[in-house]
């Protein structure tokens, strides 16, 4: 059973990793046909049969699921227009600086000819005087205008389309001016009831906490209703860097700790009552009353996907437990495998899903070495350690894997984090969300105060980085966890060890002198670029600012850096202070040491000037402009964009930022040969003022990149720059169609890919 529990997650990952979607028929039938033989032969040629059917019928199974989800799609003529909707608040509405972000179940189409998903998700943006008021389980009619899922792909980057499918959500989009109108004030369904009860507590814990005298608020929210948006974004930073994030947010240790509190609680009781026990078995009334509170719990989570991972796992164990036979723990976690990925088929790409089911798997083993182990402190302290490295060797492969690091000062921030928050904070929040006592509250926020001062300290510590490894480091990493948790009297098992060093100290690819990798960013309407040589990192522009507390710099530059191991920029060059090529430079700054800025904006760095040259491992770079008398000629950011040249042989990439025609016109009087490059990065996005038939018949380029964002509002690139394009007989690349771009420079010519051709899926653009 396990081993054919293990064939069928293999199915399932080989489909999400397919370029297309292929029928489900062709291989659900041929599995199912060779699982038979298993049912009545247990020789090996059956077994097999049973491994590779189990494996064709995962692979089936998700292409099923898969195939109904995309089914369910916004029509291409219906994208960007106008329609009218009737529908319910779905989910925990979410503030962001300008407005409301929610999802929406569409129950009714005004317009009978309309194809809209059942499930989307929309913002609501503020008038300029009020924030509309949205609660979970209304009825509203709506006129939105949607548009299919997209997201910014990137190398080491979040699958932002991915996330909406695994949900659900296959459209976003937002609520158009024309009047709204609420049709009921709540529709009375079990989903919206729930939706409803977190709503109020979030927003009885944000009356009793003012944010201003109370940080840590957005913690106690997200451990009692699973809201993390309520968590600031620095948090989330502190987190990550001391390792301790599982812990900040609902999870799979928080609902069975409550599960196995409830559970433990009740047996105790009921076995006080001589005549209850008589009838039913007081660990039978412990264990029902487990699945029951992590049921509970996980609605009040909002049915989060990790949430309910964790529901069904602890689910299996209960009616394993209930049915009265012994079962082996590791069949429980092999049928619990199961019963998620049937559920759940997308939950095998989410890191979440590896650390769950790995450090669970690695625990059970350790713990079932510690049975019968003597009850003196000594070896308390013996199993507990034991404990503590299981669950680090088994997560250690799959966080530098997704992530790339691994925070050095992770054991001992667990060590205090976990019983903190496990034992202290979330029972009192929780307490806080059914009991209406202030008091509960503020203990718990006072207990979270000296914790997130340590937190803050931790995360000043160094962390273990590597480039993204070879799967091959990966293979050994594994093995080498299942030597090192062998059982005690193998011999060798710490050689194990060895068999970590591959992934832990894995090299980037080395560049050539010589030669220079380029990759343009997608990070929607905005420009981020980075040139590495043998030696150096360069970064031009950081992207837009999104949010608040969110930015390019954050979620697509420094993840892609991370991805290639990188761990210093040894130049900054913003070209100029514009939001969307400046916005993520703060984010930039405070994840890795940058050694110079060079910028047209004072305030950012030293001034760049045209003239300016400097070499790297045998590649050339020149900034071209502005001139230094420009600085006093214009105060327009756009004109005093920093132009920059990387030259590698007889190839050379002309980065321009957003200079329009006029600093087009004054670099032409100044040094038209200078301009002639093989590869140019579309000036101003290609805006109409940019981009003149003068300017691109000096550069000549054989390769145009455009960094735009997917439907932007100011329609960039315009068709009459691209029809000028067009007419030099340059291919064209788009970082919206295309994602990211990565160009490689040699004296012996250049090569480009776009991400999403390298990375096909079949989620891509549906």
């Amino acid at each position: 059973m396990k081993s054919a529990a293990f064939a069928f997650a293999l199915g399932v990952l080989l489909l999400q990793i397919q370029a297309q979607l292929p029928d489900p028929l062709w291989w659900s039938l041929p599995g199912l046909v060779l699982c038979l033989p298993a049912w009545r032969w247990r020789r090996w040629p059956a077994q097999l049969l049973l491994l590779i059917g189990a494996c064709g019928l995962g692979f089936g199974w998700a292409a099923w699921r898969a195939e109904l989800r995309l089914a369910d799609q916004l029509g291409a003529a219906w994208e960007g227009r106008d329609v009218a909707v009737v529908g319910v608040v779905a989910g925990l509405p979410q503030d962001f600086e300008r407005g409301l972000r929610f999802e929406f179940a569409i129950e009714r189409v005004l317009d009978a000819s309309a194809v809209v998903p059942q499930r989307v998700q929309l913002a609501w943006y503020d008038d300029g005087e009020t924030r509309h008021p949205v609660s979970p389980g209304e009825r509203w009619q709506f006129t939105v205008r949607l548009k299919r899922p997209h997201g910014a792909a990137n190398p080491g980057g979040f699958d932002y389309e991915l996330w909406l499918l695994e949900r659900g959500i296959r459209a976003t989009g937002y609520v158009r001016p024309a009047p709204a109108q609420r049709v009921d004030a709540f529709v009375v369904r079990p989903a919206y009831v729930v939706e409803r009860l977190r709503a109020a507590v979030r927003q009885r814990f944000e009356g009793a906490l003012p944010a201003a005298s109370h940080p840590w608020r957005g913690i106690l929210t997200a451990l009692a209703v699973g809201d993390q948006k309520a968590v600031d974004g620095d948090l989330w930073t502190v987190f990550n860097r001391t390792g301790v994030t599982h812990a900040m947010a609902i999870s799979g240790m928080h609902i069975t700790l409550v599960a196995g509190l409830c559970g433990a609680l009740l047996a105790g009781l009921w076995r006080r009552l001589p005549g209850l026990a008589l009838r039913w078995p007081a660990q039978k009334v412990g264990v029902l009353t487990a699945a029951l509170a992590a049921f509970a719990y996980t609605a009040l989570a909002g049915f989060g996907v990790p949430a309910q991972r964790t529901l069904y796992m602890l689910l299996v164990a209960v009616a394993a437990m209930l049915s009265g036979r012994i079962v082996a723990p590791a069949r429980v976690l092999a049928l619990a495998l199961v019963v998620v990925l049937i559920v759940d088929p997308w939950a095998v790409l989410a890191p979440g899903f590896w650390l769950s089911f790995g450090v669970v798997a690695a625990l059970l083993h350790v713990g079932a070495a510690l049975v019968g182990a003597g009850r003196g402190w000594r070896d308390r302290l013996r199993g507990w350690g034991a404990v503590q490295l299981a669950a680090t060797l088994a997560s250690l492969p799959i966080l530098l894997l997704v992530f790339g690091q691994f925070p050095l000062i992770s054991p001992l921030a667990n060590l205090i984090a976990i019983p903190v928050i496990s034992l202290l904070v979330t029972p009192l929040a929780l307490l806080a969300a059914v009991l209406p006592w202030t008091f509960l509250l503020q203990a718990a926020h006072a207990v979270l105060e000296p914790l997130m001062q340590f937190l803050i300290w931790c995360a000043a510590w160094p962390m273990w980085q590597v480039p993204a490894p070879h799967p091959a480091a990966l293979l050994l990493a594994a093995l080498g966890v299942v030597v090192c948790l062998l059982p005690r009297g193998v011999p060798g098992r710490w050689l194990g060890l060895s068999l970590l060093l591959p992934l832990l100290f894995w090299p980037a690819p080395e560049i050539p002198d010589g030669e220079a990798r380029v990759a343009v960013l997608d990070v929607g309407q905005g420009l981020a670029v980075t040139v590495r040589t043998r030696g150096h990192l360069l970064v031009y522009d950081t992207g837009p600012r999104y949010a608040a507390d969110a930015d390019a710099g954050q979620r697509v530059v420094v993840p892609y850096l991370r991805w290639l191991g990188a761990t210093r920029i040894d130049r900054l060059l913003v070209s100029h202070g514009d939001a969307d090529h400046a916005g993520g430079v703060d984010s930039l700054r405070a994840a890795l040491p940058v050694g110079q800025t060079l910028s047209s904006e004072a305030a950012l760095g030293r001034r760049c000037a045209a003239g300016e040259t400097w070499r790297w491992d045998g590649v050339d770079f020149t900034i071209l402009h502005p001139a230094a008398e420009a600085y006093a000629d214009s105060g327009r950011h756009n004109a005093l964009s920093c132009v920059l040249a990387v030259t590698v042989g007889g190839e050379r990439l002309l980065l321009t930022g957003d200079i329009g025609a006029r600093e087009e016109a004054a670099m032409l009087a100044r040094d038209a040969p200078a301009l002639r490059s093989s590869v140019l990065l579309a000036p101003h996005h290609g805006a109409k003022g940019s981009s003149t038939a003068e300017f691109l018949a000096a550069v000549s380029a054989k390769e145009v990149l455009f960094s735009v964002g997917h439907r932007n509002r100011f329609g960039h690139p315009r068709p009459e720059v691209l029809e000028r394009h067009a007419t030099t007989g340059a291919r064209l690349w788009r970082t919206d169609r295309d994602g990211a771009l990565l160009l490689t420079l040699r004296p012996a010519g250049r090569e480009i890919a776009a991400w999403r051709q390298l990375r096909q899926r079949y989620w891509q653009g549906r």
